[in-house]
């Protein structure tokens, strides 16, 4: 049992709902230590008809994995940004500047959010809009600024790696070059270590215009050297060919400061723009987990108070629990508390409900008690599906 699991558990109140929750938390907690217990207080909202609360059933079950999604996706696109500081990320996933359990345990309704007055079908409404529109920032925020990372990632990549694919710019200088000739051009090519005696071998034979003693080494790295040689323009194409022939890879290079220079001036550029989008977006992520987590919360809450409408009627009367099973008990758990409400519905006893279909309440086969029961992992990084 994960420490971020919770369950949320609705009974039907007694003389009043604090007589519900003394009992149950004497049996569960007091009596077994088989979890952790804290009463969950929802606010008097508005009823309205049974059919309306069948159908906001439904939507609410549907509302409720998007809106856990959404959360998850949030926090977990937190963690990509942070990258090496990844190990502050659970520290910045908060609730109303609280952890996340601390918010589900001492939960109050954010009433300015989601005044009561409003009927359910329209705070159900304003959570799933606030949802889809962080859903849409994100998608948006997180592919500009992937793009940004990407074209940054491949800038630095060719600044580095193997002479064959990377930025020559910083490896030459103007001397290196045959400047402002009508005839000669100097190439660079990158020759394998184990052929640098054959290059100097062959490099002046390899066509006819080929300027004798051109060729210096510039560079070279683990595998490869770079290396220049001057020919004529006219035998360029051909001098390639051969080139390739025995394994020397002539790049495409032209010797132009203001390109260069250029080149580096993008490659700050894009630096610049990741710092300065970096706080802004690790900001707006934050305050919209918390903002998802917190509808989050809120969905759950409607839902077990319908359900508990729906389950046991009129007037409203039941008390909402909030527990952290023990590990290790679970099982047990389970049995207290259907032996303390068997007598809600004595076909659903510890669950022990082979096919169960009650249009309305969305509860698939074998999740039924005999109180009104939702599970959930608050823990935004898992995988775990509720």
């Amino acid at each position: 049992m994960s420490g971020s699991e919770y369950w949320l558990i609705s009974a039907p109140g007694d003389k009043t709902p604090q007589n519900t929750y003394d009992k149950l938390n004497k049996a569960t907690a007091i009596d077994n230590q088989l979890s952790i217990n804290h009463p969950f207080h929802i606010p008097d909202l508005k009823v309205g008809t049974l059919d309306q609360l069948v159908g906001l059933s439904d939507d609410l079950a549907r509302l409720d994995t998007f809106v856990e999604s959404v959360m998850r996706k949030t926090a977990h696109y937190l963690g990509e940004v942070l990258e090496d500081q990844r190990d502050k990320l659970q520290e910045n996933l908060l609730a109303n500047q609280v952890n996340l359990a601390t918010y589900l345990t001492k939960f109050q309704w954010e009433m300015a959010k989601f005044p009561v007055k409003q009927s359910l079908r329209g705070i159900v409404d304003a959570i799933g809009q606030q949802a889809s529109q962080i859903e849409g920032d994100l998608k948006a925020k997180a592919q500009n600024y992937n793009n940004l990372k990407s074209n940054l990632t491949n800038m630095e990549r060719k600044q580095v790696g193997s002479l064959l694919t990377r930025n020559l710019g910083e490896l030459v200088k103007k001397t290196d070059f045959v400047q402002n000739s009508e005839y000669l051009v100097t190439l660079l090519v990158v020759v394998p270590k184990n052929l640098f005696g054959d290059w100097l071998a062959k490099y002046e034979h390899l066509t006819d215009m080929v300027v004798p003693r051109s060729s210096n080494l510039l560079f070279e790295d683990a595998e490869h050297g770079l290396y220049s040689v001057t020919v004529f323009n006219k035998v360029v194409d051909e001098y390639k060919l051969h080139a390739r022939e025995n394994k020397f890879v002539v790049r495409d290079f032209t010797y132009n400061e203001e390109e260069l220079s250029a080149g580096k001036t993008e490659l700050s550029k894009l630096m610049s723009d990741k710092k300065k989008q970096f706080g802004p977006l690790v900001r707006w992520l934050k305050v919209n987990f918390s903002e998802c987590f917190i509808c989050w919360i809120h969905v759950k809450a409607i839902r077990v108070f319908v359900e508990s409408v729906l389950r046991y009627g009129l007037p409203v009367n039941f008390q909402v629990v909030v527990m952290q099973p023990v590990k290790g008990r679970v099982k047990r758990l389970k049995e207290v508390l259907s032996g303390l409400y068997a007598h809600l519905d004595s076909t659903a006893v510890a669950g022990n409900v082979e096919t169960l279909d009650i249009p309305g309440l969305g509860f698939s086969s074998g999740e039924y008690y005999p109180y009104v029961y939702f599970k959930l992992n608050i823990d935004p990084l898992s995988e775990h599906k509720i």
